[in-house]
């Protein structure tokens, strides 16, 4: 499974012959101005909820790629009005893909497009094929309900997990919820993009890891890694 960081909390994540485009919000940030969203391929584009820095350069990679969008009822809904493929799902719901299973668990957030259309309930991912799973977060508090992930899904190879404060949680909370998912390998997003407001100490948040016997990695835009 190769994992790709395109900023914020957008990953495509290449996983046997698909490629899933996670939360694209690129073009709107300047941080990842050196990223072309024309030079991404993507097979689905999963949208954890409706906010912009989440679904900005949905419609046009969905559009050009012919890549199916998996969100909520209503995401879906207001995508496929727009002339996209997509594929709605529910909090609980277990899809089975070609390349792999995707399941949708609970995130405390909001959600709402710019426009100011409801977008549903948020949500994160869960992802796997018979040898890698791995989790997106999306952009959540600190919740109990991340227990029920080892409960429910396979042992996760990694997790993406926002860190970046304010309007998600930071990375204390963000150790916790590694405890809470059982997982060892954390890839952190959802810092620094809009500068002071959500930025992340980096140093700080490598020494809570390490006391909770834990590793996070903070990706440069445009990094791929090997998981």
């Amino acid at each position: 499974m190769n994992i790709t960081f395109y900023g914020h909390a957008c990953f495509l994540i290449e996983l046997g012959n698909a490629k899933l485009l996670i939360d694209p919000f690129i073009s709107g940030n300047e941080l990842a101005k050196h990223i072309n969203i024309d030079d991404i391929d993507c097979t689905h584009i999963l949208l954890t909820h409706a906010h912009q820095d989440h679904v900005l350069d949905a419609e046009a990679i969905a559009k050009r790629t012919g890549a199916t969008i998996v969100s909520n009822f209503e995401i879906a809904n207001y995508y496929q009005a727009k002339g996209c493929s997509v594929h709605p799902m529910a909090h609980g719901g277990c899809v089975n893909f070609d390349f792999g299973t995707i399941k949708m668990v609970n995130a405390i957030h909001t959600s709402s497009f710019a426009d100011g259309t409801y977008g549903g309930n948020p949500a994160g991912f869960v992802i796997w094929n018979s040898d890698e799973c791995i989790y997106h977060a999306g952009d959540t508090a600190l919740t109990m309900d991340m227990k029920l992930i080892p409960m429910q899904c396979p042992k996760l190879s990694a997790a993406i997990l926002p860190v970046g404060d304010n309007f998600t949680m930071g990375y204390k909370d963000a150790a916790v919820a590694a405890d809470f998912i059982d997982c060892d390998e954390i890839i952190a997003c959802h810092y620094d993009t809009f500068g002071d407001i959500i930025a992340c100490d980096q140093a700080a948040a490598t020494t809570v890891f390490n006391k909770a016997q834990k590793t996070i990695s903070f990706m440069e835009i445009g990094e791929t890694k090997s998981i």
